[in-house]
């Protein structure tokens, strides 16, 4: 898979721009608030119809502007397709090679990207929310129909929340409908998140062994929270049980409170070091380390599941990093042969990631430039 050109209108503070990137890695120099990051997330947002930041869709479209677009032209198993993404009126709408997308799938088609920005580094501090985001994000990645599932079992829940603040006014018949329906796209959910552990923990444990500084072993690990029974073996359809109990259990709590307290959407992701949480007992450094791990083993899983290499994208990662890991990381993307986007303040961070071919790109006040910028004398 391969970027072969990038089109954006009106995406933030981009007006307009158009690049053909390096085969191996383009770089985007500039201060802060200029529009690096903005460049990096019309990537992301092409390649999986979500915003990397953004709250909401409207948020994407430059101010005083109707509507946004991003176009990317890709090489794919030696064909080359087009895909674009419109966002207008807090909605957005995809195409494949000029048509509306007929599926979901039909539109991903093999497009594949991973992210990597620095508040992912600050993920092992911070709160489930974003340990859970931090995990889908690469559930999406190598299940595309994540998306898809995710948004099902986003409905039903919500539903069932707008019935819970009802009280005692609900007819039960609807609560268990609801909890029928939350409880099947949970399940799919749950088998969609084992699966990806299951590939992805032994390879970021094992990164984490060459960088971590510590003899104490890492663990990456996910399991369930309130659900009953062995989820490592259970099949779908157990999962699904196991749920439905588990709100019937707590059907009570959830009435009093008016929102559901158990599923997918209520998880947290357990990263351990030497057998203690991560987050109340590694470094900052260590902290850092483990998300390092898991993004290399995310990329290299991806790899073997596909056969070809993902689409990179590091927003100023480099700046965050102390000079040994990003020293790892940089040599690390020059030797995978990635197609890679980075951002930075400073490009002698990321040179060691360049190429002979690398395209340096120049952003200022949303304006993309070919070239490095005028350093003063």
């Amino acid at each position: 898979m391969r970027l072969l050109g990038l089109q954006l209108q009106d995406f933030r503070n981009l007006s307009q721009v158009q690049l053909l990137p390096s085969p191996h890695a383009t770089i985007a120099v500039g201060q802060n608030g200029q529009g690096k990051t903005n460049l990096l997330e019309a990537l992301y947002f092409l390649a999986t119809l979500k915003p990397l930041r953004a709250g909401r869709l409207s948020e994407l479209v430059k101010w005083g502007a109707s509507n946004a677009r991003v176009t990317g032209r890709f090489l794919l198993k030696g064909a080359e397709r087009e895909i674009s993404v419109e966002v207008g009126g807090g909605t957005r709408q995809a195409f494949v090679d000029g048509k509306k997308a007929a599926s979901l799938e039909d539109y991903f088609g093999g497009v594949s990207v991973v992210a990597f920005t620095p508040d992912d580094l600050e993920v092992i501090k911070g709160g489930p929310d974003a340990r859970r985001s931090f995990l889908d994000r690469a559930v999406f990645n190598r299940f595309p129909a994540f998306l898809r599932e995710s948004r099902e079992y986003a409905r039903a829940l919500k539903n069932r929340n707008r019935l819970l603040r009802e009280g005692a006014a609900v007819e039960p018949a609807y609560l268990e409908a609801y909890d029928e329906t939350l409880a099947k796209a949970g399940a799919r959910l749950y088998a969609r998140r084992r699966a990806l552990m299951a590939e992805l923990a032994p390879r970021a444990q094992a990164t984490f062994a060459s960088i971590g500084r510590t003899v104490d072993p890492a663990v990456y690990g996910y399991h369930p929270a309130h659900l009953s029974g062995d989820f490592s073996q259970a099949d779908e359809a157990a999962l699904a049980g196991a749920l439905r109990e588990a709100l019937t259990a707590r059907l009570r709590r959830d009435l009093d409170r008016g929102f559901t307290s158990v599923g997918p959407h209520a998880d947290d992701v357990t990263v351990t070091l030497g057998g203690r949480s991560a987050r109340a007992y590694a470094s900052q450094g260590q902290q850092r380390a483990l998300v390092l791990g898991w993004k290399i083993a995310e990329i290299e899983n991806l790899e073997g599941a596909m056969g070809f290499l993902p689409l990179l994208l590091l927003d100023d990662v480099s700046s965050e990093l102390d000079p040994e890991r990003n020293a790892y990381l940089m040599n690390y993307l020059a030797k995978s042969g990635a197609q890679v986007f980075l951002t930075t303040t400073d490009a002698s961070l990321v040179h060691a990631a360049a190429a002979q071919d690398t395209l340096w790109l120049s952003v200022s006040t949303g304006q993309v430039r070919e070239g490095l910028p005028d350093v003063p004398a």
